[in-house]
């Protein structure tokens, strides 16, 4: 970062704590979506802040995702100060508000920025080490949409529009088939029928939605393994990242952290026989989650889950190839096939979680 830059989030931080009070700017971490800094204070009695530059290109109305993030903290803090039981012992992210009282700050140049209080003595993962980590990461996003279950969905804004609706990702996918690259729907065909030929069973979850048999909750939709924080025990602290926290279904989380936690190789993977899902971790992830949220969730929801993870992957397939149907113009890529090796991918995960979906039923009905 160049020396404009760090003056532009000294200045920033600025606006969160007196200038006099502010001893150091640092960037911090290797998010892909807002860049980060910590601000360390002059005194030790004043906590330290993490400083963010918002991404308004991904989020494009950063007030309705600041008026989520002091709501939904807000709530979840109150639940878990007033409770012994559920949440006990979980840390709640604390968004802060600039020092006249503004949810965000924009600058001069337009930018974005919005500050939380830092959260000391906690460690992230990128893969799941151990079933142990996976279940604790079950256990916290349970916890999560426990916590928030008492919380009308009408209340919380949309961040972004259609993100985990499958209907809206089919129609951008046939379009990209009639309207995509020839050369590159010739090349695809197998993965293209393969899409097809699933894609009245991927339905099915969104149909009972539809028909108002599974409810609408408040979700967290980006429920991989590196939004929870870990204490040096491998012990779930805190679930973080909550800028995709929005109305949706129970399955868009349960699903999507299968689909992350559970994967034995990458996401774009070159070599698929690297790829299959891990029973084990799928076990381990199931019972935290339904020890946490399963006597709140309905009969239909539990029934259901197993089957969301092939929904969420199918998904993510559907994303990767209507990206390179179309020329690559929506995921950064680091070569010309990198889209279509991120497709094979996520369909031979698929295909080894339908192989393995009689399992996956057996051990949600135990928990449940």
């Amino acid at each position: 970062m160049n020396d404009a830059g760090f003056m532009q989030a000294r200045t920033a931080a600025g606006q969160f704590l007196q200038a006099g009070e502010i001893q150091s700017v640092k960037p911090i971490g290797s998010g892909h979506i807002h860049q980060t800094f910590l601000v360390s204070p002059v005194s030790d009695k004043k906590h330290k802040l993490v400083l963010q530059k918002f991404n308004t290109y991904v989020f494009r109305d950063p007030d309705a995702v600041m008026q989520n993030l002091f709501l939904i903290t807000s709530h979840i803090r109150k639940k878990v100060e007033n409770s012994r039981g559920e949440g006990a012992g979980m840390l709640v992210l604390e968004p802060v508000k600039t020092l006249t009282g503004e949810n965000y700050f924009v600058d001069a140049e337009g930018s974005v920025w919005r500050c939380l209080l830092y959260i000391p003595d906690t460690a992230s993962y990128d893969r799941a080490p151990d079933a142990a980590v996976v279940y604790e990461g079950g256990k916290a996003f349970g916890t999560f949409i426990r916590l928030l279950s008492d919380l009308p969905a009408e209340n919380v804004k949309i961040t972004i529009p259609e993100f985990h609706n499958l209907d809206f990702r089919l129609e951008q996918f046939h379009q990209a088939i009639r309207d995509g690259l020839k050369d590159r729907r010739e090349e695809t065909s197998s993965e293209i029928e393969m899409i097809l030929e699933r894609e009245e069973q991927m339905k099915l979850i969104r149909k009972l939605a539809q028909r108002g048999l599974i409810p609408l909750r408040v979700v967290h939709h980006d429920t991989k393994i590196n939004n929870v924080l870990f204490s040096a025990r491998k012990k779930a602290l805190c679930v973080i990242d909550l800028d995709t926290v929005m109305p949706g279904f129970v399955h868009d989380d349960f699903g999507d952290a299968i689909r992350t936690f559970t994967n034995t190789g990458e996401e774009d993977d070159p070599d698929l026989s690297h790829i299959s899902m891990d029973l084990s971790f799928f076990e381990a992830f199931a019972e935290g989650f339904l020890g946490a949220a399963g006597d709140m969730l309905t009969p239909l929801e539990k029934e259901y889950l197993p089957l969301s993870a092939l929904v969420m992957t199918y998904m993510q397939t559907i994303r990767f190839l209507t990206d390179y149907l179309n020329g690559d113009t929506y995921y950064k890529i680091h070569h010309p096939k990198h889209n279509l090796q991120r497709t094979k991918a996520q369909m031979q995960l698929l295909l080894s979680m339908e192989q393995q979906l009689p399992a996956m039923q057996e051990i949600v009905k135990r928990f449940s």
